[in-house]
């Protein structure tokens, strides 16, 4: 037994961690599966609703139809070189330039995600995501 000892004055001289390291294994399995459910939660997500958004004063839009050339301002854009001119030509007629992104809500991440880039290398910091305001729950 564990707590046996040959020794007659009664020290034990030897534990046996058997069963310590059976329970520190069990908790590293239980915060493992816990970690995963944690970090990755199964939540579906529709960004482009939104139960209220704040009223802001657009200066500089972006539209991503799901089909279609983006829209800076309501005009065609080109290509990238041309959107990137345009957003650093009005960034440095207005300082406190902000963007805001409004996208299909079918359109592509990848595609967001272009936009989001092309409004960095022009310089711009201030970028929002436009939303249509949902109906309120009774």
């Amino acid at each position: 037994m564990a707590g046996k000892s040959d020794d007659p004055s009664g020290i034990i001289s030897g534990i046996n961690v058997t069963p310590l390291v059976d329970v520190t294994l069990v908790l590293l399995i239980i915060m493992m599966v816990t970690a995963k459910i944690i970090a990755s939660p199964a939540v579906p997500v529709d960004l482009p609703k939104a139960a209220k958004t704040e009223d802001t004063q657009v200066v500089f839009s972006v539209i991503l139809p799901l089909n279609g050339a983006t829209l800076i301002n309501g005009k065609a854009t080109a290509d990238d070189a041309a959107f990137i001119k345009l957003a650093r030509e009005t960034l440095s007629a207005n300082k406190e330039l902000r963007a805001v992104i409004n996208a299909d809500a079918k359109v592509s991440y990848e595609r967001a995600l272009k936009t989001l880039d092309l409004l960095k290398q022009a310089g711009l910091s201030r970028i929002s995501f436009g939303a249509t305001p949902t109906a309120p729950m009774p």
